[in-house]
């Protein structure tokens, strides 16, 4: 459907696209008005609101002189109308503006990559609900991940020894992975208590479950975080950085809080000792304090995280600890 849009009054509707381009007059006052195809007369919309947000940053920080905040850090409407696991809005260029300024301050280029900003599919949804359950679903994960790595077309998941609760939580997980076409079939023997899942062999789904589950379980958490509290920050995701002399690397998950606390996170949902020395390697490089830059590992303990950070150049943090040591970050 096309779109009458009355300059005038206001007046909106659709009508067919057969008249797209043409005038009429507009039913109410009867001024000229003209019919837009509705994916450009959004496309116009949506640069005019980038356009506005950025007046108003510079008026916002015009106002406030004091503080060191970046114009275009984001504050995303605490209403109803925000979905934060269905909206594009963390694409747009002007979200992630800062964090690209103030790699460009230290010479380093930037790759974004948009699919990983997009919630609009299925991704997020089920790494949180992975996530917060993770002590019940760790080993429906691992059995999953098993069969991946052999090759297998299905899994057999025998629930006898779990409780009500637990079974309730597994089943409905294995439902979620069924009804958002992670796997192919479901099906749960009552009877039995056992549940079969036939798997999916897509790239995307296999690394998924491999490990990109968590980056996206940590960034959905965080930005919740900072939604929530009415923060001021912007954040990127599964992104490239170049330094000057061409080396490459991939960025799991990096916050700016305020347009000037870096937070850098590296996730780790396997093997992570043979990585120590890298990323204590690039903390120095960035030039990025020590408690801002975390190698996330899941499963870790808190006595774990607390030895490992005090014996390396880097700070350990675990699923169920990182949000509040960022919430202490920001604080600051």
């Amino acid at each position: 459907m096309a779109i009458l849009r009355c300059n005038n009054c206001a007046y909106l509707r659709e009508v067919t696209n057969e008249h797209v381009g043409k005038t009429v007059k507009c039913p109410v006052c009867e001024q000229a008005s003209a019919i837009h195809d509705t994916v450009v007369f959004v496309k116009k919309l949506i640069d005019k609101y980038g356009v506005l947000l950025a007046k108003y940053r510079e008026l916002e920080q015009a106002s406030n002189p004091v503080t060191e905040m970046a114009p275009s850090d984001i504050r995303l409407p605490k209403d109803e109308e925000v979905d934060l696991h269905n909206t594009a809005v963390m694409t747009n260029s002007m979200q992630y503006k800062p964090i690209i300024s103030w790699f460009e301050r230290k010479n380093i280029q930037v790759e974004v990559n948009h699919n990983a900003l997009d919630t609009q599919g299925f991704y997020d949804e089920v790494a949180v609900e992975l996530g917060d359950n993770f002590p019940v679903l760790q080993d429906v994960l691992d059995r999953i991940r098993k069969a991946q790595r052999n090759n297998y077309a299905s899994v057999v998941l025998n629930l006898s020894d779990y409780s009500q609760n637990q079974i309730k939580t597994i089943t409905g997980f294995c439902k979620n992975l069924y009804e958002f076409s992670f796997v192919a079939k479901y099906f749960y023997n009552k009877n039995e208590k056992r549940v079969h899942l036939t798997l999916q062999s897509m790239s995307a789904i296999v690394g998924f479950f491999n490990g990109e589950w968590l980056e996206w379980y940590v960034f959905m958490k965080l930005l919740k975080h900072f939604y929530e509290s009415k923060g001021l920050f912007s954040c990127l995701r599964s992104f490239n950085i170049q330094f000057a002399n061409e080396d490459k690397y991939e960025v799991d998950v990096f916050f700016l809080i305020n347009g000037r606390i870096p937070v850098f996170i590296e996730c780790k949902s396997g093997e992570f000792r043979s990585f120590i020395d890298k990323y204590c390697k690039m903390r120095r490089r960035l030039d990025i304090a020590k408690e801002n830059f975390l190698l996330l590992v899941l499963g870790v303990s808190d006595e774990q995280v607390l030895g490992l950070t005090k014996m390396y150049d880097i700070t350990f943090v675990n699923e169920a600890g990182f949000i509040k040591h960022i919430a202490g970050l920001a604080s600051q």
